[in-house]
């Protein structure tokens, strides 16, 4: 497993290399969140309303306690977990998937980058990284616990799934522009 690990960060790496001008690995702290209410401090209903407008949903915590929660990233983007598309090494592991996603899920041959949340000062927004186990993704957050080159949250599309993963020190391949 750890060889076909460090294959895999070899291969990500050189692919990476010839569309970004540096690369760097870094041995990070990575830790997971989801779209939640417990994860990103919100809740559904107001108490100005009292709690009748279920449909909305209002921060909890933080200097904007009581505005409306857009669910949007910092950069005005929607969160999205990262895709691998038809042409990975996913369809080599699992090649019966290859007619099922063209038949069915024809959105899914294009690869698509996760988001990931890191501290800005370190690392610009549209920053590319490659993280084992996650996928390639994108800075495109930033969150309060998130300070500091070494810490990174990556986005997923359930708790469960975000729980699952909890906190890893991971090799990630940086792509500089």
């Amino acid at each position: 497993m750890k060889k076909m690990n460090l294959f895999m960060l070899f291969i990500v790496s050189i692919w990476i290399s010839g569309c970004a001008t540096t690369r760097e690995v870094r041995v990070m702290e990575v830790t997971a969140y989801c779209g939640c209410g417990q994860c990103c401090c919100w809740e559904r209903g107001s108490w100005k309303y009292l709690k009748l407008d279920v449909w909305n949903r209002y921060i909890t915590k933080g200097k904007n306690k009581g505005k409306p929660y857009s669910g949007l990233t910092a950069s005005g983007t929607k969160p999205h977990t990262p895709r691998p598309g038809l042409f990975s090494v996913d369809s080599v592991r699992h090649p019966w998937m290859i007619p099922v996603r063209i038949a069915f899920f024809p959105w899914l041959l294009l690869p698509r980058d996760g988001t990931i949340a890191a501290d800005t000062r370190y690392y610009p927004f549209g920053t590319r990284m490659y993280i084992p186990g996650y996928g390639r993704g994108v800075i495109e957050d930033r969150g309060s616990a998130i300070k500091g080159p070494s810490r990174l949250d990556l986005y997923f599309s359930s708790h469960g799934r975000a729980l699952n993963w909890g906190r890893k020190k991971v090799k990630v391949v940086v792509e500089k522009k």
